[in-house]
């Protein structure tokens, strides 16, 4: 593929132009609801007659012209004016037409004529802007070739800067036998969030350390023989009040699991144990909570209650004042043929009577009418929670996972895992999350064990 490659000031003329057409899709509007914070814009692009905002949505395309083609890559935009005149709609081509008009030596600056058109030849926008070209010859990869993922908000930081401050939380972590659970334990405790006590085998711990340049100095390295020791100790550790919390290193979730769910020996409460996503999703505002996707795998309604108790108690934690919870199924209707219409049913009625408290239920909701108003006003459905939902409390273990992993690896998604219900809060990720999903899990496990000692002092 064609490398973008600047023009110097010396290298352009007036008269210069040059012409950029691209075809708006649904993502390009997304995108520029992203930067304008138009929910109801983003809500609505996956109507045909989707329309965004003009002047953002043109600037792009002129900014997209000017950084890859006149005068290039380097370029700087110091001054920019466009009027609107008319709409850009999905479906539409949009042609940007820029041409130089003037040269100002002092300072390498070029004024360009702009006009934007659709493929009907009405014009959108025009005006003029000025650039400053770059000093240097710049040649660059098109950016249709790097891997870009816009986030509207970004969850993570925001844990980290909830615990900004803190003491640390005295952590096991439980067979950090490879380089991504180190590291991410490690990193965790630059932060400030944790003091980890590294359980497992003490040679393998340290020699993936010296392989990857991990500083040991002052860890505290509990020795075991295997992984089903490693987890054992350490829910033996935490049952004892040595650590207030665990966080899973290389091991199979069964392995700790099994340790913590022991009837004589482990963590269990009065309360099921289940397990939340935190998820970033770059095309949603806010953090979206997925329960139970790791632990319960077909839940009861008994079950269920619990669960959702769990998430909203976490969520609250987190900051959310009064969580919206949406029960998802297939279909947006009760229906006997579908158990998990008539639990989401079940469950509403079980929040209004008090069973469940501190959130706001609806359901039962499919996926689209959850998260987005567009479609659930579509569907004539009035909710509080449609559109902007906190948690979502899904049917079974399978769909819970398959929708987290969908995030993940089709929509660039971070997540956050943490098991709830126990003794002490759980940092959860499975073995392929890398160190930074790890380090943010233990941000939602310090802030838990944090809200329990403030609620047992």
């Amino acid at each position: 593929m064609a490398r973008w490659t600047s023009k110097l000031f010396e290298d352009i003329a007036v008269g210069d132009d040059v012409t950029l057409v691209h075809a708006v899709d649904a993502g390009d509007v997304e995108l520029i609801a992203m930067v304008t914070g138009d929910r109801v814009a983003m809500d609505r692009v996956r109507r045909t007659a989707a329309r965004s905002t003009q002047a953002v949505g043109a600037a792009v395309l002129v900014a997209n012209a000017i950084g890859s083609r006149l005068p290039g890559p380097g370029s700087v935009i110091l001054e920019e004016s466009l009027r609107c005149t008319g709409r850009i709609t999905v479906g539409d081509v949009v042609t940007a037409m820029l041409r130089v008009r003037e040269r100002r030596p002092e300072g390498r600056l070029v004024v360009l004529d702009v006009r934007c058109t659709n493929q009907r030849g009405e014009v959108i926008a025009e005006g003029e802007t000025t650039v400053e070209c770059p000093s240097e010859r710049v040649s660059v990869e098109p950016l249709g070739e790097i891997d870009v993922a816009f986030h509207r908000y970004n969850a993570f930081v925001r844990l980290f800067e909830r615990c900004r401050g803190m003491p640390p939380v005295v952590t096991a972590v439980v067979h950090p036998c490879d380089r991504e659970s180190l590291l991410g334990a490690m990193e965790a405790a630059r932060r400030g969030l944790i003091v980890p006590v590294l359980v497992g085998p003490e040679a393998r711990i340290r020699g993936v350390a010296a392989e990857h340049g991990v500083d040991l100095t002052g860890v505290r390295v509990v020795g075991t023989e295997h992984s089903h020791e490693a987890a054992a100790r350490a829910v033996a550790m935490a049952r004892a009040g040595e650590v207030e919390a665990l966080m899973k290193g290389a091991l199979h979730t069964d392995e700790l699991m099994s340790a913590v769910l022991s009837t004589t020996s482990g963590l269990r409460t009065d309360r099921r144990v289940s397990h939340v996503f935190v998820m970033d999703v770059p095309t949603y505002p806010k953090p979206l909570l997925i329960t139970d996707a790791a632990i319960n795998i077909a839940p009861t309604l008994e079950d269920k209650v619990d669960i959702c108790q769990n998430a909203i108690d976490l969520a609250r934690v987190l900051g959310i004042a009064t969580p919206k919870v949406a029960v998802l199924s297939a279909v947006e209707t009760v229906t006997p043929k579908i158990q998990s219409t008539v639990d989401a049913a079940a469950l509403c009625k079980m929040a209004e009577r008090g069973q469940i408290t501190g959130g706001i239920l609806d359901g039962p909701l499919a996926f689209d009418n959850a998260i987005s108003a567009a479609a659930a006003e579509i569907k004539h459905i009035r909710s509080a929670v449609s559109g902007d939902p906190d948690v979502l409390l899904v049917p079974d273990l399978e769909s819970g996972n398959m929708l987290a992993k969908q995030l993940a690896y089709l929509a660039a998604a971070e997540s956050a895992g943490i098991v709830l219900g126990t003794r002490v809060p759980i940092a959860l990720t499975s073995r392929a999350d890398n160190a930074r999903s790890r380090e943010a899990s233990t941000a939602v496990m310090a802030l838990l064990a944090h809200a329990r000692r403030a609620a047992s002092s």
